[in-house]
């Protein structure tokens, strides 16, 4: 008898993440930042659709390069299209009982407590360039931030939502199948099914008052006013004491929400 021949089929590590078509994984160490890596990778003419990951188990960290073909403004539906997919992923893996909202426009929340955030940097500013790339990152923590119950009110990680089981390869991998179709929809059917998806998910809309940490946000602070609905770019329409005014997401460029730092809290 013939010795079987031997299998030759590459084999990935076993902490590699899968990704289906059309993207492509690529490792950030622990304590790098996907964001920043992803950036310097766009400016260099990395290929669209490369996802950068963090090393990190303590919580989900990617970045996924974009090359849009539209103006800043409408390519920056990307963010809603990470977030639902988020949501979507966790949905996918995490007990009935826990759900996932956002702060306007980057403050992640798990069952009311602010659990991610997230982040985007583009080559441009102006709304209405059409930027050369385009970067959306999603951070959402998987263990507490402190040993110390109570050190951190109003954060939570999915750990202390009865999701401890959830590995952060896992989510990884349900985030960009999820992001995908996201994506995919939002280019075959344009923003409708993507504007449902995203204010239905938004902490306000049904007219109470959010909690400080899930009011929404504009230029870096705490914006007055109950949230009414979504503009044709995805923008938040808010109603205050002064009128309507318009949150765009293009606001979240520069001034992106601070995340506590777990050496601080220790």
């Amino acid at each position: 008898m013939e010795a079987p021949l031997a299998d030759d089929t590459p084999r990935l590590p076993e902490e590699e993440p899968v990704f289906p078509p059309l993207l492509r994984g690529s490792a950030v160490p622990a304590g790098g930042d996907p964001l920043a890596r992803a950036v310097a990778a766009a400016v260099a003419g990395v290929e669209a659709g490369t996802i950068f990951w963090s090393g990190d188990e303590a919580a989900l960290e990617a970045a996924v390069v974009f090359a849009p073909e539209c103006p800043l403004a409408q390519a920056l539906a990307m963010v809603p299209a990470a977030a639902t997919g988020l949501a979507e992923a966790l949905g996918s893996l995490a007990p009935p009982e826990v759900g996932m909202t956002f702060a306007w426009p980057d403050g992640v929340l798990v069952n009311g407590a602010l659990c991610g955030r997230l982040r985007a940097e583009a080559s441009v500013r102006d709304p209405a360039a059409v930027p050369d790339w385009l970067v959306v990152a999603v951070t959402l923590q998987l263990a507490p931030l402190s040993d110390e119950p109570g050190r951190t009110p109003g954060i939570t990680a999915l750990a202390e939502e009865g999701c401890a089981d959830i590995t952060r390869r896992a989510l990884l991998e349900a985030w960009a199948r999820h992001m995908l179709v996201r994506v995919h929809d939002w280019l075959e059917d344009g923003p409708r099914g993507l504007s449902e998806a995203w204010w239905g998910r938004i902490e306000g809309r049904g007219g109470e008052t959010p909690a400080p940490w899930a009011r929404p946000r504009r230029d870096g602070a705490p914006a007055a006013g109950r949230p009414m609905g979504l503009d044709e770019s995805l923008g938040l329409v808010l109603s205050s004491d002064e009128g309507v005014q318009v949150l765009p997401l293009a606001g979240m460029l520069d001034h992106p929400r601070p995340w506590p730092d777990p050496e601080a809290l220790a």
